[in-house]
């Protein structure tokens, strides 16, 4: 067993707030995503959160990934939360919490309001007793990751008034908003465009209800890199307008209210289009290691650099 502990999103949040940037939130799915995640983390110094989604629950099992980030503790030193991604109802939040999570997402964006804040405050009063921050949503984003999906009809920019409400009713330590952005690798068609006004006004209602800056967060953030939609398409993809959210959005979000920043489209990308390229190269190969390997070394240029140019953790561990 690791000496070393997981941490609450609290105290991070509140470090990210006070010192201008944003933490990325990394999706986890298997073994060499983390490797290239931590990694990243220790040679930058940055904190992070692994975030472990229904569907790598279901793919890899809660266990594994409970035991793949007990040996990231063993091997880094830089502050590591292990974060529910899109908890559908209170069972699997539940799940997580007993389990060993020192963070959880409850996801009742699909309900109306009222159903919203009473499902995200029954989640609330079993985390807090125990020590687990727990994220909100508020409005819907369009797109697909996992098992949510939302067409673009159908999504909803978050409110202030009722994001003002919602956080003072429920008691939650964060909340996801709704200004843009969308999950999955086609997020724009046309010139990306993301509400900050609204972010502002969010940002004051929120502060001003709770009466202390409050952590918002991004879903829906990955930039999805040209370069890696070009080489996927070159080695057998099809990912045709494939299209994220630029960086220096991004980085302007991370200097203004947003403490936490979700990033899964762009490690996939990474690990995937550097895979099909050493498949073409290398046809006679079929050892895992050998083309796992590099897809790991993706993932991790990847996230250094998101946290030394995008997001500004580098170098932030030990605030």
């Amino acid at each position: 067993m690791s000496e070393r502990k997981l941490v609450g999103t609290g105290e991070m949040f509140k470090k990210a707030l006070a010192g201008g940037y944003a933490i990325g939130a990394y999706n986890v799915n298997n073994m060499e995503i983390l490797q290239g995640i931590a990694e990243a983390a220790e040679e930058t110094q940055s904190p992070i959160i692994l975030q472990v989604s229904a569907g790598a629950r279901k793919y890899a099992n809660q266990t594994y990934l409970l035991k793949l980030v007990e040996a990231a503790l063993a091997t880094t030193t830089v502050p590591i939360a292990l974060h529910l991604d899109h908890g559908a109802d209170f069972e699997i939040c539940k799940a997580c919490i007993d389990g060993g999570f020192s963070s959880v997402m409850i996801d009742g964006s699909r309900f109306p309001l009222e159903e919203n804040i009473k499902l995200t405050k029954q989640v609330v009063d079993y985390a807090h007793p125990r020590g687990v921050s727990v994220e909100a949503e508020l409005g819907k984003l369009a797109g697909v990751e996992d098992d949510v999906k939302v067409h673009a009809k159908d999504s909803t920019y978050t409110d202030p008034a009722e994001a003002a409400r919602f956080v003072k009713e429920t008691g939650c330590d964060s909340l996801a908003v709704a200004i843009g952005t969308s999950h999955g690798a086609y997020k724009f068609k046309g010139e990306a465009k993301l509400d900050f006004e609204r972010l502002a006004e969010i940002k004051k209602a929120v502060n001003e209800a709770v009466g202390y800056d409050f952590p918002l967060v991004l879903h829906g953030s990955s930039s999805v890199p040209a370069e890696f939609v070009a080489k996927c398409n070159k080695f057998g993809g099809n990912l045709p307008d494939a299209q994220g959210v630029p960086e220096d959005m991004l980085n302007y979000a991370s200097k203004h209210g947003v403490a936490k920043i979700n990033i899964d489209t762009d490690l996939r990308l990474a690990m995937t289009s550097t895979i099909r390229e050493f498949f073409v190269e290398h046809p006679e190969k079929f050892d895992p290691r050998e083309y796992m390997g590099p897809g790991r070394t993706a993932v991790k240029e990847m996230v250094k650099h998101k946290m030394i140019d995008v997001l500004g953790t580098a170098g932030h561990a030990q605030d």
